[in-house]
């Protein structure tokens, strides 16, 4: 299979931009993809180090700072928008359309995880499948759609639900439901755990870090916190704050913790910091909704809460869950190895719409 994989016009498409998930997304799903036979041509900013057919760069750094004010994957990009009227978006699309076309093959597929900010690519190229190959946003269009969860695939068709109308909400067919993916090799396992536990993500209110303070507060344990904050970071007794951090300490904290602490108050779609810890071998402690609820075991792979001291509990708890164990599942379902075969059976479904479709034999 062949696959135009269209990356996001603000990040470059290296192991060094982990604080944007969907260009990780996009650099791993490459790699795998190509790692398993099949030709990837890869659409980004100037630098690169996933593994693909070609790499095709789209915009300049020059351009990334004059549009966003720099292109430091240590800091939070604050005028970043994503509507796709913005010259930002307006210009990688023209170039993306450009230079595909000028590379497409009959059957060939588009990849893009911008939402209806790429949906121009997938309007001026009718003759190739588009698919938004890897949804845990809103704003979508694709006609074939992979979601995270399915936590978030049910929430985004229930939002076209009407209250009258249960039944207005159809299932789609050629959309699936395939989790996010991961090099074991950059997560490594620790039996030995020191004695802290960790926040890393987003510092912003919704990603739930008051909950992890609270809890750590309350418990008189430190609190790790790393990840990128546009506004004040967190100056509680039981935190030490280290910044952002890059794929090798990440693997350092999340090894070593006694827990990780996801408690995001939305519902999230995925929350790759809850995958990311566990195939480190270390337990989470997540809210009771959104994806966790089909990834995280009660009492098995760490602990779902709904009250402080439904946390708190689980924090005195984690230390006699099965390391090894967490480790051994969250290989089984989130490595490349795993998910790999996912893709391909959904792309090969694909296919077969260019014949007899779901009728196929």
């Amino acid at each position: 299979m062949r696959f135009h994989v269209v990356s996001l016009p603000h990040t470059q498409t290296t192991i060094a931009y982990q604080p944007c998930a969907y260009t990780q997304k996009a650099r791993r799903f490459a790699t795998m993809m190509t790692e398993h036979g099949h030709d990837v041509i890869l659409y980004g900013g100037e630098e690169n180090d996933a593994l693909c057919a070609e790499f095709v760069p789209l915009v300049t750094k020059a351009e990334q700072a004059e549009w966003f004010g720099g292109n430091d994957p240590t800091k939070e990009i604050s005028n970043l928008t994503w509507d796709p009227h913005d010259h930002h978006w307006r210009v990688a699309n023209a170039r993306a359309i450009s230079e595909i076309a000028a590379r497409k093959r009959e059957r060939d597929f588009i990849g893009v995880l911008g939402g209806c900010c790429q949906q121009a690519i997938a309007d001026t190229l009718p003759e190739l499948m588009t698919v938004e190959f890897g949804i845990g946003y809103s704003g979508v269009f694709a006609k074939y759609r992979v979601f995270e969860s399915y936590a978030w695939m049910h929430s985004v068709y229930g939002a076209r639900t009407t209250v009258s109308d249960v039944m207005s909400a159809r299932g789609e067919f050629y959309d699936a439901v395939i989790p996010n993916y991961y090099a074991v090799e950059e997560f490594p396992y620790s039996a030995d755990k020191d004695d802290y536990f960790l926040f890393i993500g987003r510092l912003i209110e919704a990603k739930g870090i008051q909950i992890a303070i609270d809890t750590c507060t309350r418990l008189g344990v430190k609190l790790i916190v790393a990840g990128a904050s546009a506004g004040e970071v967190p100056t509680a007794e039981c935190v030490e704050y280290v910044g952002v951090v890059d794929s090798v300490r990440r693997g350092e904290l999340m090894s070593r913790a006694r827990a990780v602490f996801v408690p995001t108050l939305y519902l999230e779609p995925f929350g790759g910091v809850h995958a990311e810890a566990m195939l480190c071998g270390t337990p989470v402690i997540t809210t009771d909704w959104g994806v966790f609820t089909e990834t995280v075991q009660q009492g098995v792979q760490g602990f779902r809460c709904r009250t402080l001291r439904e946390f708190c509990t689980a924090a005195e708890t984690v230390d006699k869950l099965d390391y090894r164990a967490i480790r051994e599942y969250a290989i089984g379902k989130f490595s490349t190895d795993a998910v790999a075969p996912q893709y391909e059976t959904y792309f090969e479904r694909l296919l077969d719409l260019w014949d007899d479709g779901w009728y196929a034999r």
